[in-house]
């Protein structure tokens, strides 16, 4: 059953701003940075901007990023760029934008772009030795680097931003289906106000964070793990960069944790009070991860890709999952092996 939205007409449909990105309009604005395209031409797995391989000439093929316009500031972008080339002169292993004409960031039809070079390898294999370790050790040397203070431009993790502000949102629109929206207001109301009381008692300093650092954003090729898509680094505590890699029972999570501190220990301390905020992360970015998708119905690529989410089922398995959250955020917090 689908949740009813307001109906539309044929006058009140607007194009959507990435249907001027045309194969065409890619190439040419990777042309305008001085290359010679080949006619190659691959559409990439991203939703929030548009991301494309595209053939060189009697080169390897580029990746052009196209932004998505009016999300971030032309200052936002560039400091996501000056983030990944600091890591880079470190010797963080970072897939980073290309400098051309002296900037990382270009402008062509109406769209904000960046060139990267192509990277190839694959997701790591958790299930090989000391991956996890590894994948610690390569954070820690990220930390390590970008410990010259926080972002001036991007966002500060918060309750505000990812729960609050969601919240408000999908109510507001009316996304939450009528027979829902009681349960939906209480629980998501109890979840803030017991999110609150937990980041209240765990002050943390806000660090620079890659902040969406996961299996899918990373790298493995001949030994060597690399970094990919800075794109939501941001302001927040340094746990934010570990629990998106755990998974499975909590025996399974400790073990996780600990071999990724182990690793991370070499190069950067960790702060042990942080793992008080592991659930309360992960209820945000639920609750986040929702309204994200209801901001980006209009984009045709998101009833494209997750026909799923404007069902009764979804809203019922979402609050579902908002319930086992909330009985998380009152369990003790993940410990590490001694």
């Amino acid at each position: 059953m689908n949740v009813e939205l307001p109906e539309s007409t044929e006058e009140d449909v607007v194009p959507h701003a990435y249907a001027a990105l045309t194969p065409d309009v890619v190439m040419n604005a990777v042309e305008s940075c001085g290359y010679w395209c080949d006619g190659r031409y691959l559409t990439l797995n991203s939703y929030e901007n548009r991301v494309y391989q595209v053939g060189i000439e009697g080169d390897k093929p580029l990746i052009a990023k196209f932004y998505r316009p009016e999300r971030w500031s032309r200052e936002t972008i560039l400091e996501e760029h000056d983030f990944a080339l600091r890591l880079l002169e470190d010797e963080v292993p970072v897939v980073a934008p290309m400098q051309i004409n002296g900037t990382t960031l270009h402008h062509f039809a109406g769209f904000d772009f960046a060139l990267f070079p192509r990277v190839g390898g694959h997701a790591p294999e958790l299930e090989q030795e000391d991956v996890l370790y590894r994948i610690g050790q390569l954070l820690g040397r990220l930390h390590q680097a970008s410990s010259d203070g926080v972002f001036r431009h991007r966002q500060t993790l918060s309750i505000a931003h990812s729960a609050i502000e969601s919240r408000q949102f999908l109510l507001e629109r009316n996304f939450i289906p009528n027979g829902l929206i009681t349960a939906y207001e209480t629980l998501s109301a109890d979840l803030i106000e017991r999110m609150q009381v937990i980041w209240a008692a765990h002050p943390i300093s806000p660090r620079k964070l890659h902040g969406d650092f996961h299996l899918g954003n990373l790298l493995a090729r001949d030994e060597v793990l690399s970094v990919v898509d800075l794109d939501d680094c941001g302001n927040g505590p340094a746990i934010q960069d570990f629990w998106l890699m755990l998974s499975g029972e909590r025996m399974q999570q400790t073990q996780q944790m600990s071999e990724l501190v182990e690793g991370y220990e070499m190069f950067a301390e960790f702060n042990l009070r942080e793992l008080n905020l592991i659930e309360t992360l992960r209820t945000m970015r639920i609750m986040r991860y929702a309204a994200w998708l209801a901001r980006r119905w209009d984009d045709p690529a998101f009833p494209h890709h997750f026909p799923w989410f404007n069902t009764e089922r979804y809203w019922s398995n979402h609050i579902l999952e908002l319930r086992e959250q909330l009985a998380l955020l009152n369990e003790p917090p993940l410990q590490l092996y001694p």
